[in-house]
């Protein structure tokens, strides 16, 4: 396969892969699809979990992916990117998009071990704001029960475990691709993208 075709092999799963990561990052914002938990309170909190506020899927897996991804793609039609200079481009576009992806990955991946803050029953006390399950190192995430300490948003530790299980599976393809194009970047240099414009 030559480097312009495996490049756009690479894109156009990016481009879906980043559009996922903004979308899943964007529901995140509405706990049990209400937007009552993202509005403050009086003290200027929200109620939302603190990972959701960092925007690992809009930012990391969403726009640091897909403007490389956009190069990328570039690269594998015949114009002023699919050369040799425009594939040696492409490797730190790549490089770019690996950043990106372990931002998306690192925040899914706490988000997933700390839980999500909801209100809680703790010890028979009243119910309370806050991540029941922030110190328990994603242990609750093998034991479904305790996930009825959460009593709203409704459903949320499904929703949030659902959400940030999809964002870190899609952050690892991202920087899967990203790296494979790293690669394929190289040898474009070396070697040229087939296209009979170098």
């Amino acid at each position: 396969m030559c480097t312009g075709a495996c490049a756009k092999f690479i894109a156009i799963p990016l481009y879906v892969l980043a559009l996922v990561s903004v979308i899943c990052n964007i529901m995140l914002f509405f706990p049990g699809f209400d937007t009552k938990y993202a509005v403050e309170d009086n003290e200027g909190e929200t109620r939302l979990t603190e990972e959701v506020k960092y925007m690992g899927g809009l930012i990391g897996g969403g726009i640091m992916v897909l403007i490389p991804a956009i190069h990328i793609h570039l690269t594998s039609a015949k114009n002023c990117c699919s050369n040799r200079c425009g594939m040696f481009l492409s490797i730190g576009f790549a490089a770019a998009g690996v950043v990106g992806a372990i931002y998306s990955l690192s925040v899914a991946a706490l988000g997933l071990s700390n839980g999500p803050v909801c209100l809680f029953i703790d010890n028979h006390l009243a119910p309370q704001w806050g991540a029941p399950f922030a110190n328990s190192n994603g242990s609750y995430l093998s034991d479904k029960e305790l996930w009825s300490l959460c009593i709203e948003p409704d459903n949320v530790v499904e929703f949030n475990v659902g959400l940030f299980s999809t964002l870190l599976v899609a952050a690892c393809l991202e920087l899967v691709l990203c790296l494979i194009q790293m690669i394929n970047g190289l040898f474009g240099c070396i070697c040229g993208t087939c296209s009979g414009k170098e």
